[in-house]
């Protein structure tokens, strides 16, 4: 009887002692499983992750972030669109900075202000020459991005966030760059070749000087004179010349935030900046910049018969500068990134709020017969 009672104490300790080989025994089968796994998705050519990337080197993540087989999943995204493209196209989608579309929105949108101000009453702006634009203006960025990285590629080895790019790491060189300039450049020749004479003369007329940060904001913001020559024939200058004025203030208050972000390696090349001049009173000439940027949108908008909906955007405008002046970390690179990026978003509420002012307005009802007139006879 006692033997039998011992027995019974003690098997639920033998259990209990036993549990934890259990579970050990189980984790390592589930281990030794998820190798075998592992090792048979993962040989070469059938693998679910690149074996470079060496912050990946589980089964899932990698299958998460995107990779198959040694190749990324295909994503709409910029970045995604390069890293999808075969290895020996990728370098030069990177040198035109396809993965980085910011730069082409920034030139895109003073073109977008234009073309949409031209619109006729009541209308919508010109869909063909918001696409030409567009296609031009990614060809143009990619040009400029070309001659930047040809003429700065020893600077660029020497700075940390440029050191990567395909012309400074070696990828490109300065040959095939300037092959691939041309190439660019007559393709955004061949936009221009389908404006109206007076905008291919203007047009031109951009080509001539390259410099930063103030020249840089005459050439980049060209769009907002060419836009309504574009559609109208002719420059409206009671209009374009606040707009261009407008979009010159933009840019300086822009990339002064952009510079920021290399002020140490600047100095150390050499290399001159806005950031640089303004240092610890950026804020200050930034909101001078804002208020010359918003005294030439509200003119511009007078002398277009805006209404509403467009005086309503500029306000929004000036809140997001604002914001973007008071919170910016100038000390902080990524901080200065994110306020620099966030641009695209007041350049578009801004086109919106054209838009929306232009199809506010009344149509001329004289003014449409007469074109409906016209496209039937």
């Amino acid at each position: 009887m006692m033997s039998t009672r011992l027995l019974a104490l003690l098997q639920p300790h033998a259990v209990r002692r036993s549990l934890p080989q259990i579970c050990s025994a189980r984790l390592s089968s589930l281990r030794r499983q998820h190798e075998n796994i592992t090792t048979a998705f993962c040989q070469p050519g059938s693998c679910f992750f690149n074996k470079s990337d060496d912050h990946k080197q589980r089964i899932w993540p990698p299958l998460l972030a995107g990779h198959s087989c040694g190749r990324r999943f295909f994503s709409l995204t910029p970045a995604g669109i390069v890293n999808a493209a075969p290895a020996s196209v990728q370098p030069y989608l990177r040198l035109m900075r396809l993965d980085k579309p910011i730069g082409t929105w920034l030139l895109y949108l003073p073109c977008m202000w234009s073309i949409g101000l031209a619109a006729d009453p009541g209308c919508l702006p010109d869909l063909r020459m918001l696409a030409l634009f567009g296609v031009g203006a990614l060809l143009m960025r990619g040009a400029g991005c070309t001659i930047n990285d040809m003429w700065d590629k020893d600077f660029d080895k020497k700075v940390s966030r440029t050191a990567t790019r395909p012309i400074a790491s070696g990828e490109i060189t300065s040959f095939q760059a300037l092959v691939f300039l041309g190439g660019q450049l007559s393709l955004a020749l061949g936009v221009l070749l389908c404006l109206n004479y007076y905008s291919i003369a203007l047009g031109a007329a951009s080509l001539i000087t390259y410099w930063p940060q103030f020249v840089l904001g005459l050439t980049f913001n060209w769009g907002a004179l060419l836009g309504w020559s574009a559609v109208k024939g002719l420059c409206g200058w009671s209009v374009c010349l606040p707009l261009y004025v407008s979009g010159v203030m933009w840019t300086l208050i822009y990339d002064t935030i952009y510079a920021h972000q290399d002020k140490d390696d600047d100095l150390k090349v050499g290399v001159k900046s806005t950031a640089l001049r303004f240092q610890e009173n950026t804020k200050l000439w930034l909101s001078g910049f804002t208020g010359a940027m918003l005294s030439g949108l509200v003119l511009a908008g007078a002398n277009a018969d805006q209404t509403l909906p467009y005086y309503s955007a500029v306000c929004a405008v000036a809140i997001h500068l604002a914001h973007q002046i008071y919170a910016v970390d100038i000390n902080r690179p990524e901080d200065c990134w994110k306020k620099f990026a966030s641009n695209r978003n007041l350049g578009l509420l801004l086109f919106l709020g054209i838009v929306t002012g232009n199809l506010w307005k009344k149509r001329n009802d004289h003014q449409y017969e007469t074109q409906l007139n016209s496209i039937s006879n």
